[in-house]
């Protein structure tokens, strides 16, 4: 608690001391592209957008986009945003690959991007600020094994196909699998749910009549997901402990679920994504006299090196939401 008051602290000094900067230049203009808008972890990420020190004192002007799930809508978004001359661009891409032109052509345009959240193939972007997805999908995987004694069946709730994080976290769900005695856990089933606690439910629903008795682990490759599990658990008339259960993202309902006893959920940081990305793209637009104004660079010092805003890629810790930590988490919820 210390820490975060002392973190807030530093946080409104240099809101205040950026005020006069404020007055006399003209705001920076930064279009956020987000896949979608419909998960809270998203919601969230555009709340901790909006409450950066930069956009309260006037520095920065943010403007959030909802890209409907559709690759082709954001690539639509981004060339309004470079027609209309934003000055840098943030974006949460929806496709690994059908998003690259978002980069290439704001490059050209010489407006700076800055790749958020998921990840995009190319290294044409000014900078990324996201979180290691391949490590979070083997933390939660480990979390669901460990509780089975790396013994039994499991089955897996992939994202969107085709998206980094499906590919990443799947990559870490495997490398988790890799690491128990060759033949001692079957994945049963593994399919997308698209991100979707409702498909999730359907789905597990599904494999529940399926595999009668035989599940033993269910790896959400978010938290949305694994809560839909649960659903259809409870609906089953099925003891939810009797299950090893793990998500990602540490959205509300999850800490909950964590409280309860229900899951394990791997928190992504949205605040530190989208506030990172905002300190970033200014550093790009203002050039080296803009210090980085969020509270998340003091957080996480010992982890994350502002690096004077030129880092190619800045990786936002996760947290590991467990009985002990849920109750100081659900406090920022509120």
């Amino acid at each position: 608690m210390k820490k975060l008051l002392l973190t807030a602290c530093a946080a409104a000094a240099l809101l205040s001391a950026s005020a006069a900067m404020a007055a006399d230049a003209p705001k920076a203009r930064i279009a956020v592209l987000m896949y979608g808008n419909k998960a809270e972890f998203v919601q969230l990420m555009e709340r901790y957008g909006k409450e950066h020190p930069a956009v309260k004192a006037g520095i920065a002007e943010v403007t959030f986009y909802d890209g409907r799930y559709d690759a082709a809508v954001q690539n639509d978004q981004a060339q309004m945003a470079i027609n209309t001359k934003q000055d840098a661009i943030v974006v949460n891409p929806m496709d690994y690959e059908a998003n690259i032109d978002i980069a290439t052509n704001a490059k050209m345009a010489g407006i700076p991007v800055v790749v958020t959240n998921a990840r995009l193939n190319t290294d044409e972007m000014t900078a990324e600020v996201v979180s290691d997805d391949v490590l979070g999908g083997y933390l939660e995987a480990k979390d669901v094994l460990t509780k089975l004694g790396c013994k039994g069946n499991v089955v897996i709730i992939e994202g969107p196909k085709g998206g980094s994080g499906e590919i990443q976290r799947g990559q870490g769900n495997e490398k988790a699998l890799a690491e128990c005695p060759a033949g001692a856990v079957k994945v049963l089933e593994r399919k997308t749910a698209n991100w979707s606690r409702a498909e999730a439910l359907d789905l597990m629903q599904n494999w529940l009549s399926k595999h009668p008795g035989k599940i033993n682990g269910v790896i959400g490759q978010n938290d949305e997901m694994a809560l839909g599990a649960i659903e259809a658990i409870k609906a089953a008339d099925l003891n939810v402990k009797d299950f090893a259960i793990a998500g990602i993202d540490g959205v509300t309902d999850a800490l909950h679920a964590v409280k309860a006893g229900e899951m394990t959920s791997i928190l992504q940081d949205a605040r530190g994504q989208i506030q990172g990305s905002i300190d970033v793209a200014l550093r790009a637009v203002k050039g080296p006299d803009y210090k980085p104004m969020s509270p998340i660079w003091e957080q996480y010092k010992a982890d994350l090196a502002w690096a004077d805003g030129q880092s190619k890629r800045y990786d936002i810790p996760w947290t590991v939401v467990t009985t002990a930590n849920v109750d100081e988490l659900l406090k920022d919820r509120n």
